[in-house]
């Protein structure tokens, strides 16, 4: 096993980090600048930023936010929210994003990642897919793929998407269960662990972490390669390594 990724996120609206329930009733939680550099310090092993409200308010992404956090972040950073094209890519990377994370853009566009990943390596390229539940006799996936902040369905089953999106040149996965978003109590192993045996590529789980027996959980249990985490990290439940201990006293192998 590869060493398991920790990976602090970075909720950004109105130039502040939030953290809601299941996409809403959103709540101050720090200053992003502040929340990076603190994070670098404590042995984060990348960051990402999400620009959460970037796609619901049709605009790109805040590239001042991002230059701010950029300047104080000393691991590899992935952006992610209003991305629309090959150039909000390019701006991105030319500010010194070491990766970019789409989600909304590829589910209406999926030719963009393999665009993207052909002029800018798939390893740069991140898809994310926001999920949600159906019940059992639903004329939709029981996974199905959501978008726009999670505020429209797709019809999308979330194995096939992740398949597929493999195949285009992705170079990872960041999955988040909407409906486990912000309740701490646990990832979504079923589907985690439905997307990480789907593909070959790197699957990051996200969603619902509310102590470390979670993150063992989606590591063990939901086969996911890293594990990505808000509310524990932001309001000083859970340090960066505690979580890196506690995993590591466990047998998964993590980044020192």
């Amino acid at each position: 096993m590869r060493a398991v990724k920790i990976i602090p996120c970075l909720d950004v609206k109105d130039g502040r980090v939030v953290k809601g329930v299941k996409f809403v009733n959103l709540r101050d939680a720090r200053d992003p600048v502040e929340a990076a550099a603190a994070y670098c310090r404590e042995g984060a092993d990348e960051l990402a930023f999400l620009d959460i409200a970037a796609t619901v308010e049709a605009r790109g992404t805040r590239m001042d936010w991002v230059k701010k956090v950029r300047q104080a972040a000393t691991v590899p950073f992935t952006v992610g929210g209003g991305i629309r094209d090959l150039s909000d890519m390019e701006e991105l990377f030319a500010l010194g994003v070491d990766k970019v994370s789409v989600n909304t853009a590829a589910v209406r566009q999926p030719e963009l990642i393999s665009q993207a990943s052909q002029q800018f390596g798939s390893e740069r390229i991140v898809v994310a897919i926001d999920g949600k539940k159906n019940p059992p006799g639903s004329k939709f996936p029981r996974l199905e793929v959501v978008v726009k902040g999670g505020m429209e369905g797709t019809g999308l089953d979330i194995v096939e998407w992740a398949r597929k999106v493999e195949g285009l040149g992705a170079g990872e996965i960041l999955l988040t269960s909407k409906d486990a978003d912000g309740t701490r109590e646990g990832y979504d192993l079923e589907m985690t662990r439905a997307v990480a045996e789907a593909v070959s590529i790197p699957v990051t789980a996200s969603g619902g972490a509310g102590n470390l027996e979670h993150l063992y959980e989606a590591v063990v249990n939901g086969k996911a390669s890293a594990v990505l985490a808000a509310s524990i990290f932001h309001f000083g439940e859970v340090s960066i390594n505690e979580a890196k201990r506690y995993l590591s006293e466990r047998g998964i192998p993590v980044r020192t």
